[in-house]
C-alpha cells in the first residue's frame, strides 16, 4: 500500500535520507521512498500497512503526520507523468527566454517541433527580427496567442 507523509516544505529529501538511514539500522518493512519535486511538503512511501508507516515516522524530525487514506497507483502515475513544455506552447505565443545567450529577451513562437522538444522563436525587442531555434524548456510563457475563431 502507498502512504503519504506530511513533512516540512523543502525538507522532503532530508526526511527521506533520515528515513532511509533508520531503515538500514532497524528492521522496518518500508519497501520504497519517493520524493516528487512537484509535491512540496509531502513524501510518498510504500509499506505493508499504516502501522508500519507510523512506526517508521517515530522520532524523525520534520514529519508532521501521515495522511489517513492510502494513495492509489493511478494518483501516483498522474504525478510522475512528465508533461512536455512544447505541447503547452502554441504558435504566436509571446514567451520570455529564461536561459542561454538571449536570456531575458521576449520572443514570439513561430514554429514548434514536439518530437525534438524545440521551438523556433522570433525575437521581438530587436531592430531586425531574428528567428532562433531553442529548447522548449528554456522559455516562460508571458502571453498566450489570441484565438481567432
Amino acid at each position: 500500500m502507498i502512504f503519504v507523509y506530511r513533512v516540512t516544505a523543502g525538507q522532503e529529501r532530508v526526511v527521506a535520507d533520515v528515513l532511509n538511514n533508520k531503515l538500514s539500522k532497524e528492521k522496518i518493512d518500508l519497501y520504497a521512498i519517493a520524493v516528487i519535486d512537484e509535491l512540496r511538503g509531502y513524501l510518498i512511501v510504500e509499506a505493508r500497512d499504516e502501522v508500519v508507516v507510523r512506526q517508521a515516522a517515530m522520532r524523525i524530525p520534520h514529519i508532521k503526520g501521515v495522511l489517513s487514506k492510502p494513495m492509489s497507483p493511478d494518483e501516483i502515475n498522474s504525478l510522475i507523468e512528465t508533461k512536455s513544455v512544447a505541447s503547452t506552447v502554441q504558435r504566436g505565443d509571446i514567451v520570455e527566454l529564461i536561459s542561454g545567450p538571449f536570456k531575458g529577451e521576449k520572443a514570439r513562437v513561430i514554429k514548434i517541433d514536439e518530437a525534438k522538444e524545440e521551438l523556433t522563436v522570433e525575437l521581438t525587442e530587436v531592430a531586425v527580427p531574428i528567428p532562433v531555434t531553442i529548447q522548449a524548456n528554456t522559455i516562460r510563457i508571458i502571453q498566450k496567442a489570441e484565438q481567432n475563431a
